[in-house]
């Protein structure tokens, strides 16, 4: 890589919003200005300084060269204010040229400095918890792209001690189908009853189900690895369960706490998993998935019985398309496909590692199997309704809380992108898990 010292690097871009965040453009103001990119001498390592003027954003690079952006995927190796939220003033990032693009040589290279408004984020955040409980703060990074997260989206840092995001966006007016159709294979009629949902907010969700690992980064002062799956060489990145509704948004006691009440409020226990999240981060909205949010995020845009695009699976026990996109019963989650495994098993048997089948055209992993997911919505057996907008779930207390997905330990009929499941919330059993969800305003 050969990058002349006196290159001028120019604005591009000040300010880039999301698609249908019409109210977060006409009340971002930031500004950027004083644009400038220098090689050090007898170095690789490039300098990038800007000014940041009206209001705090979150900033990201890109690099062209004759006018056209290089890969995502080698502007990665970025120190200094960006990636992140940065406040208003002068500011230095640096970025290694030389491990990100080796061999390359131009004497056109120009930085394009974005400024995005926290309403408005890029397509990727991280929350990084390797401080565990040691700390008060968490960093959270963001990046344009799957191919800008550093070290790749299926790199193991995001299955241990960082939290990956993808921001999925609003439906539009015309929402999406939730529920299955009534020619559905094996689909469970009252639970499933059709039906069009808008979403009219984006949101994060987890690529990954939250892990053994990253609940110990989080939570290990109050409980240390809850998993059944005790197998040291594997557990880390297994997901995690043991951990009830209560655990992650409530008490950890594991009663509930009558201040913490969905849908009346959003309110979270300041000690709980999501609690943790949010002080910690300073960011809002950390949150497990409403019902819809859950089915909408898993169809990524299908509206058959599985994500990538099956319309049936082919008999109520196992189904050849479901092998590739998740662990169940009968593709190793239990022994021959009807015995438990012992609590000491590898990653054969039982839970699989969080992304070890493909994902779906949103780039997000076991939402078929591995472990059942906890939903906010308390859980009723009717939906009772053919349309509805930011559907919150049923006023409560009802006995149980929605769970979806399905898991290791049942058979394919259960693993349907409509199938709804249920538990007591103060459930922990090594069938229940959960990803992370943050609703933007």
């Amino acid at each position: 890589m050969k990058v002349t010292t006196n290159i001028v690097a120019v604005l591009i871009v000040a300010a880039v919003i999301s698609t249908g965040a019409a109210r977060a453009q006409s009340m971002f103001n930031a500004t950027i200005s004083d644009v400038t990119m220098n090689q050090r001498p007898h170095s690789r390592l490039v300098d990038i300084g800007y000014t940041l003027a009206n209001e705090a954003a979150i900033i990201t690079l890109a690099i062209e060269t004759n006018g056209v952006a290089i890969p995502d995927s080698a502007v990665t190796r970025l120190t200094g204010a960006v990636s992140t939220l940065i406040q208003p003033g002068t500011h230095t990032i640096t970025w290694d040229a030389g491990a990100d693009w080796p061999e390359h040589v131009t004497e056109t290279a120009r930085a394009r400095v974005t400024a995005w408004s926290t309403n408005a984020p890029p397509l990727y955040c991280a929350i990084d918890v390797a401080a565990q409980t040691q700390t008060n703060y968490y960093p959270v990074y963001y990046y344009p792209s799957a191919e800008g997260v550093p070290g790749g989206v299926t790199n193991r840092l995001y299955k241990t001690v960082r939290i990956l995001m993808r921001k999925l966006p609003p439906t539009g007016r015309d929402g999406f189908p939730m529920g299955s159709p009534s020619e559905e294979a094996y689909r469970t009629a009252e639970s499933e009853n059709p039906h069009v949902v808008v979403l009219t907010r984006a949101f994060y969700v987890g690529v990954y189900e939250v892990t053994q690992r990253q609940w110990q980064q989080v939570m290990s002062d109050v409980r240390s690895w809850p998993g059944a799956w005790t197998n040291v060489d594997y557990k880390a990145t297994r997901p995690v369960e043991m951990v009830s509704y209560y655990d992650i948004r409530e008490s950890t006691d594991n009663t509930d706490d009558p201040a913490v009440d969905w849908p009346a409020n959003n309110v979270v226990a300041a000690d709980s998993f999501m609690g943790r999240l949010r002080a910690k981060t300073g960011v809002a909205g950390f949150d497990l998935p409403t019902d819809a949010q859950w089915e909408y995020a898993c169809r990524a845009g299908t509206t058959g019985a599985l994500n990538d695009g099956t319309v049936n699976i082919t008999n109520a026990s196992s189904d050849a398309r479901l092998d590739l996109l998740g662990r169940y019963a009968r593709n190793g989650g239990k022994i021959g496909g009807t015995s438990d495994p012992e609590r000491g098993c590898t990653t054969e048997n039982a839970t699989a590692e969080v992304g070890s089948y493909a994902p779906n055209a949103w780039g997000l992993y076991d939402m078929h199997g591995n472990v059942w997911e906890w939903c906010l919505d308390w859980s009723v057996q009717s939906l009772g309704y053919t349309e509805v907008t930011d559907p919150v779930g049923p006023s409560g207390p009802q006995l149980n809380r929605v769970v979806r997905g399905c898991g290791w330990d049942r058979d394919a009929s259960f693993c349907r992108s409509a199938f709804r499941g249920q538990g007591p919330p103060n459930t922990r059993n090594y069938r229940f898990g959960f990803r992370v969800v943050r609703t933007l305003p």
